[in-house]
């Protein structure tokens, strides 16, 4: 079996949840427990008191009997105070375990290796992280509350054997048949939910694909499709619906008929027990209200319902957390290093095919490399790997001399910069997207930066200039990708890595902020996926990359020599510039043109 190779940070220990870390811990849980727990007991202690209270009143002791309808009388407002009580620390228990959940999902989402992440559909995660999370939120709440049911049954049941031990013995028979359909109850919904689940995130996957490309669905016009395609699983949701429902009926009803008829057959005994002198009235009641109680175990069905949604849903909630991570080192580099990069017997597979093989391959320090390849060549791959998105399944990639999976976390970071074709969403001003990261940026390095990155110009025409907030400012897909590139300057150590980072450009931008690049950034180490083949000619060397392998390592002037080479950017014929018998030298074409 192939390895992917990722070696893996695996999050356990401290909380229960197992996604680590403390969590908000078992206050806030012990709080619903005993505040539910305390109002169980008042319950239980009431029908005692009533009965107390209803003999005194018959025997004629008013003295005495006012007192007991006193107690009562704090019974009733104890429970009422605490059932306030136990909603309020509910509520914050699910809303503190709720944020907890999606804190975890989302850092360890963040924190996860790109390409296992990559596979979670944009939609499935969105649900992970809210309705998922919500339900799981509420699991440690209701689990309290589900234990604290338990008091109200078993110590109505001790209550009720107290009072007449016949007619505990008639309700304690039908107590199974009850415990049987709360495990039935359990057992068929958790596989009912699981299932809804994910048929919620399935749809919501198909809504944001549709979103996404709704520009182009307009244009086709495949509307009415689209809208059956993203609604396509809504019967099979719509199914598992009706069959939580069902079951979650079907228990309520089952136990709506035994909970009835434990009541009549506890109430039936203990008329006879009446009539045979040995209740009194008040002692009746108290029967009648603690068989009433001892049946109502049948009542848990809706928390227990809860309490398997919440399971379930915290499953998929902390598979985000349990994404592999890459596991750092604890060494650093070199100081004043120049930058050079190695690759040393690297080999990176995906599903049993090998999609980038690399060996011997070296950038020299302050040197800028352009990897350039047909579709599917390997080239985001071998970019991943430079910098460390990824760890090869074989072999290593030094820095300085210094191999990347060695290094601590910050210093990786802070020496090995980013820029993407599609930069992150950013937050906050211009200046505040720009400047965030892993170095401390003034604001005259800002900038810098957006000067570098062609940005300076339309960020002066924004309504704040750079303090103005990104979220709603006017940019372009193109103005959005300088300011990636802006914020990748700012931040550029020793090595930057440009993974298609200027495909948005033009042909005279991308060459000014190629100029910019060597002489106003950083000075490092540039790796750059390339696909116009004027950045390769501008680049010291080429890594030319076909079939996932390394064809050559060469300057452009000497690969453009080669048909395959220039096929990769769309050029045949015979090499420009390369000399012919009897025939004049012809110039090279501008985009070609070292």
């Amino acid at each position: 079996m192939v390895t992917t190779g990722f070696r893996v940070r695996r999050e356990g220990g401290g909380a229960r949840d197992g996604a680590g870390g403390a969590g908000p811990g078992r206050t806030p849980e012990v709080l619903v427990l005993l505040c539910s727990v305390a109002a169980a007991a008042t319950t239980v202690a009431q029908p005692f008191v009533l009965g107390r209270t209803l003999d005194l009143l018959l025997r004629g002791g008013d003295g005495a009997a006012g007192r007991w309808l006193a107690l009562s009388v704090a019974l009733l407002l104890g429970e009422l105070l605490l059932d306030s009580l136990t909603s309020l620390f509910t509520g914050r228990c699910t809303a503190h375990w709720t944020a907890f959940l999606r804190s975890r999902a989302f850092d360890g989402l963040l924190r996860a290796v790109p390409e296992r992440a990559r596979p979670l559909a944009p939609g499935d995660v969105g649900t992970r992280l809210t309705l998922n999370a919500a339900d799981a939120g509420g699991a440690p709440a209701a689990r309290a509350a589900l234990a604290a049911s338990v008091v109200t049954p078993v110590g109505a049941l001790a209550a009720l054997a107290l009072v007449d031990v016949w007619v505990a013995a008639c309700v304690l028979a039908g107590l199974p048949a009850l415990a049987l359909v709360l495990r039935s109850f359990a057992r068929d919904t958790g596989t009912s939910v699981a299932a809804y689940q994910r048929t919620q995130s399935e749809i919501a996957s198909r809504l944001l694909e549709a979103l996404e490309g709704a520009a182009t669905i307009a244009a086709a016009g495949t509307v009415d499709r689209e809208r059956a395609r993203v609604l396509e699983p809504l019967d099979r949701l719509a199914a598992l619906g009706r069959q939580m429902w069902a079951l979650h009926g079907r228990a309520l009803a089952r136990s709506g008929v035994l909970v009835p008829l434990l009541t009549l057959a506890a109430t039936a005994v203990g008329g006879l027990r009446l009539a045979a002198g040995a209740l009194s009235v008040g002692e009746l009641l108290a029967v009648f209200r603690y068989a009433q109680l001892t049946a109502g175990v049948g009542g848990a069905a809706s928390l227990l319902g809860a309490l398997v949604r919440g399971r379930e849903a915290r499953k998929r909630t902390l598979a985000l957390a349990r994404l592999p991570a890459l596991v750092h080192g604890t060494g650093s580099l070199p100081p004043a290093g120049p930058g050079v990069l190695e690759l040393c017997g690297v080999r990176v597979v995906r599903d049993g095919r090998q999609v980038l093989c690399a060996d011997g391959v070296r950038v020299p320090g302050g040197a800028t490399a352009a990897v350039v390849g047909r579709s599917g060549a390997g080239k985001s791959v071998l970019a991943a790997v430079a910098g460390r998105l990824i760890d090869p399944d074989e072999g290593h990639v030094l820095l300085d001399g210094v191999r990347l999976d060695r290094l601590t976390r910050e210093a990786l970071r802070t020496e090995v910069a980013y820029a993407f074709e599609r930069p992150a969403p950013f937050e906050g001003t211009v200046a505040e997207a720009v400047a965030a990261g892993p170095r401390r940026v003034s604001p005259g390095q800002v900038r810098e930066a957006c000067r570098a990155a062609g940005a300076d110009g339309f960020v002066r025409r924004l309504p704040g200039g750079y303090d103005t907030p990104l979220p709603g400012a006017p940019l372009s897909g193109g103005e959005h990708q300088r300011l990636g590139l802006a914020r990748a300057f700012a931040h550029a150590g020793r090595l930057l890595i440009m993974d298609d980072a200027t495909s948005s450009l033009d042909t005279a931008t991308e060459h000014e902020v190629d100029r910019a690049l060597r002489h106003s950034v950083r000075p490092g180490t540039r790796l750059v996926v390339a696909h116009r083949p004027s950045v390769a000619a501008r680049a010291d060397l080429v890594i030319w990359l076909e079939d996932g392998g390394v064809r050559a390592v060469a300057p452009h002037r000497e690969l453009w020599e080669e048909a395959d080479y220039r096929a990769v950017f769309g050029a045949g014929g015979a090499p420009p510039g390369a000399p012919r018998a009897g025939t004049a030298r012809r110039p090279e074409p501008e985009e070609a043109r070292p």
